[in-house]
C-alpha cells in the first residue's frame, strides 16, 4: 500500500514505469485481481514498480487521477498516466500493456 504522502515521490517523481492499483479491500473484483497483480509485481521486479492504493484509506488520490471504477490500474511513466486497465482485465492484456509501456520510447 502506498500513502498519499509517498505517492508523489514514489510514482509522480519517478522516471521508471509504475503501476498503481486502486482498490477496496472488500470489493469482489479487487479480490480476484489482487493475486494476479502481486504475481506480475514479482515477474517484473526491477523493471517496473507496483503500488496499491486502498481508496477508502487514502482518500482523494483516486479523484485526482480520474479513477471512477474499482479496480483500476494506472500506468505511470515520468509522472504521466500512459495507460490504464479497469475492472476484471485478463492477465494477458495487462502483460501486453506492461510490455508496451516498457518498450515505449525505446524505438
Amino acid at each position: 500500500m502506498i500513502s498519499k504522502k509517498d505517492f508523489k515521490k514514489e510514482v509522480i517523481d519517478s522516471m521508471s514505469l509504475s503501476l498503481v492499483q486502486f482498490k477496496k479491500e472488500w470489493n469482489g473484483a479487487c479480490q480476484i485481481i489482487s493475486p494476479m497483480y502481486e504475481e506480475l509485481a514479482k515477474s517484473y521486479l526491477g523493471q517496473a514498480k507496483f503500488f496499491t492504493v486502498d481508496v477508502e484509506k487514502e482518500t482523494g488520490i483516486d479523484n485526482e487521477y480520474g479513477v471512477m471504477e474499482i479496480p483500476t490500474i494506472l500506468f505511470f511513466k515520468s509522472g504521466k498516466i500512459i495507460d490504464h486497465v479497469t475492472g476484471l482485465t485478463p492477465k494477458n492484456i495487462v502483460i501486453s500493456k506492461i510490455e508496451n509501456a516498457l518498450t515505449a520510447g525505446l524505438n
